[in-house]
């Protein structure tokens, strides 16, 4: 498989419909996903990444601030000829509530997800094979960082499978990336749920060994606090 083939027949769905109240003070009534990083803004950054590796559809679920996207949307800023469907809540559904608003715009067996407000430089090639290699329902894209206290540890067993999340664990660790793959059926139980939180009610609440993790070698970066929106250009700028 090609990298530029590994999302041709894959849906990506992204969650962006958050209110970004811990950098609301930095951008103001601009939506998380549209903070202008290196002279682009982040959407434009994450589908230039999902193109390179053949993402020909994405549907973004949003939510707050939606008019905003659409309109830079329409404007035809992103680089690529993905199509992009937009899905807007009537109200904060929660990430698991977004997918469940958006499942029936998601027609690929199996649907890449990811967070609106993380980047990681990941090879999705060697995501998506290592997922269908598995035969797991839920894979979760995790990187390992200096510092897993603000995002949660992901404790990983020797054969792959996720045993457990941590919450509020200092030090270096692996952590959840907010990147993704769901089988249908998956997507399927989630829409039949009345979860929230994709990661707490959904993820955390599977048995042990149950999901797979991808462990990738690559950059990561979370834009969602000033602190972290501020070094973004130095993760992104160049790679996306």
């Amino acid at each position: 498989m090609r990298p530029e083939d590994a999302l041709a027949t894959i849906d990506v769905a992204v969650l962006a419909g958050g209110l970004g109240t811990r950098i609301r003070s930095v951008l103001g009534d601009t939506p998380k996903v549209l903070a202008p990083i290196a002279g682009r803004a982040f959407l434009g950054h994450l589908l230039d990444h999902l193109a390179r590796y053949g993402a020909r559809r994405a549907v973004l679920c949003l939510g707050h601030l939606a008019d905003r996207v659409t309109a830079w949307l329409s404007r035809g800023d992103s680089r690529h000829a993905i199509e992009v469907v937009c899905e807007i809540e009537p109200r904060p559904l929660g990430t698991a509530g977004a997918l469940r608003f958006a499942r029936g715009e998601l027609r690929s067996d199996t649907v890449l997800v990811v967070n609106g407000d993380t980047f990681v430089d990941a090879d999705l090639r060697a995501f998506v094979a290592a997922h269908r290699l598995s035969g797991a329902e839920a894979s979760v894209l995790c990187v390992e960082v200096e510092d897993a206290a603000r995002f949660g540890r992901v404790d990983v067993g020797p054969d792959g499978r996720v045993l457990r999340f941590v919450e509020k664990a200092p030090g270096r660790g692996i952590i959840n990336a907010g990147v993704y793959l769901f089988s249908a059926a998956f997507l399927d139980r989630i829409a039949a749920s009345d979860a929230v939180s994709l990661e707490r009610d959904v993820l955390e609440r599977q048995p042990p060994g149950t999901l797979r993790a991808f462990v990738a070698q690559a950059c990561f970066i979370d834009i969602g606090t000033p602190e972290s929106l501020a070094v973004a250009a130095e993760v992104i700028g160049g790679r996306a």
